[in-house]
C-alpha cells in the first residue's frame, strides 16, 4: 500500500517525519522535493489527480448521471426556489 507521509528536510538532506510512522519493516521511500511554501493553498492530491478525474468529467454518461441537477430552476436573489 502506497502512503504519503509529509516530512522536513534540512540543507544537509536530513528528513525529519511531521507525524511519527510505525512500519512492520524497512520499507522503500521516495522522496519528492516542494517548494518552501505551497504556492496555493490547493491540495496536491487534487491537482495530481485533476486530469485522471477531467476524462471521466467529460464523459457522457456523466452527463447524464447528473442531469437531474440541472432540471431544478435556479432561483433569484431573495426569491425562495
Amino acid at each position: 500500500m502506497l502512503q504519503t507521509i509529509e516530512a522536513v528536510m534540512d540543507r544537509k538532506g536530513h528528513v525529519r517525519l511531521i507525524e511519527p510512522i510505525h512500519l512492520p519493516e524497512t520499507r522503500r521511500v521516495l522522496v519528492t522535493i516542494l517548494e518552501t511554501e505551497p504556492v496555493a493553498r490547493i491540495s496536491e492530491t487534487a491537482l495530481l489527480s485533476e486530469s485522471a478525474l477531467a476524462e471521466d468529467w467529460t464523459r457522457t454518461e456523466e452527463d447524464v448521471a447528473w442531469s437531474h441537477f440541472i432540471s431544478f430552476p435556479r432561483s433569484r436573489v431573495g426569491t425562495p426556489i
